[in-house]
């Protein structure tokens, strides 16, 4: 049994399809079948089942892949933990971020890792919240900025910072005139029970703390359209479509030509804890390590609202 063989039969189990998994292994696809082939003969059991259309587990090749992949998990780990041990003077860390936060949070602490060690390399991946988990679970990153709460029961992490989350309207809003007109109040959640709501889709975190906070308000939210880009939902909210929350980092850098107006949420203001992911047991370089600190660091006086 070779090493490869175990990477193989996992990005089969992945993809679930054979030509898939040979293009993201950049072999051919007859190699592929013969590898596993083999690999099977050698074993003395049938890892998948095959048919015109999909590839599906076996019961033996479930226990298989959850072997396999603490397997190529444990190998990596020793990688990392013998360049340590050996205090390599290069490195590198896979880095996984929502894509809206990121291109907020990011610019801030990408330069400040960079300054402090230019000597390792980051990858960045950037994917939706749901995906993140599955990637950040299945050892593909190493760390994973996202937002609680974690539905990947696999993962453990590490908080770096909360941020309130402001309303979005309209700027001719009754709302937004209010504030204009000198009506500083901060707006009650009840008010917005009948608002037309836009909201990011299925798969992304921040859409699910939004129909939270309004079900903790007593209300469901009428949803009236559906973005995976929270700067498009932001130009539609200006444009009259809606009104939306926003993280309050991603609010204040207000770029873009349609801009809505934003206003404070009541006492208990909502919020969202930013975290730094990893799975559980997985062995945290020096590399990554010093991602996390750097990125706390650089945190403390970026996510928090102006004082």
């Amino acid at each position: 049994m070779e090493l490869r063989q175990l990477q193989y039969a996992l990005q089969i189990a992945a993809e679930r399809n054979f030509s898939r998994a040979a293009e993201k292994l950049h072999i051919a696809q007859p190699s592929l079948s013969q590898q596993l082939s083999k690999l099977e003969k050698e074993l003395g059991v049938l890892l998948f089942q095959r048919n015109t259309s999909t590839v599906e587990l076996t019961h033996a090749g479930t226990n298989f892949v959850e072997q396999a992949q603490k397997i190529i998990d444990a190998v990596e780990q020793l990688r990392q933990e013998m360049a340590d041990i050996s205090q390599l003077q290069s490195g590198r860390v896979v880095v996984g971020s929502m894509q809206i936060t990121g291109s907020h949070l990011l610019p801030h602490v990408l330069p400040a890792f960079r300054a402090a060690y230019p000597q390792i390399e980051v990858i960045l991946i950037e994917d939706t919240s749901l995906n993140l988990e599955k990637l950040t679970a299945s050892g593909k990153t190493d760390l994973s900025l996202l937002a609680l709460p974690l539905t990947e029961p696999s993962l453990t992490y590490e908080p770096v910072g909360d941020e309130l989350i402001d309303l979005a309207v309209p700027p001719n809003h009754p709302l937004a005139q209010r504030f204009a007109n000198g009506d500083h109040r901060p707006v009650e959640l009840k008010e917005l029970e009948h608002e037309p709501f836009i909201v990011l889709k299925k798969g992304q975190g921040f859409r699910k703390i939004v129909f939270d906070v309004c079900k903790e308000a007593g209300f469901e939210p009428q949803v009236v359209f559906e973005s995976n880009n929270i700067e498009t939902i932001q130009s539609l909210v200006a444009t009259g479509m809606g009104v939306t929350f926003v993280p309050h980092y991603i609010a204040r850098a207000r770029r873009g030509e349609f801009l809505p107006i934003y206003l404070p949420l009541a006492e208990p203001i909502p919020s969202r804890t930013l975290v730094i992911a990893r799975r559980k047991g997985r062995y945290l370089s020096k590399a990554a390590e010093a991602f996390v600190n750097t990125f706390k660091e650089t945190m403390i006086n970026v996510v928090h609202p102006e004082q």
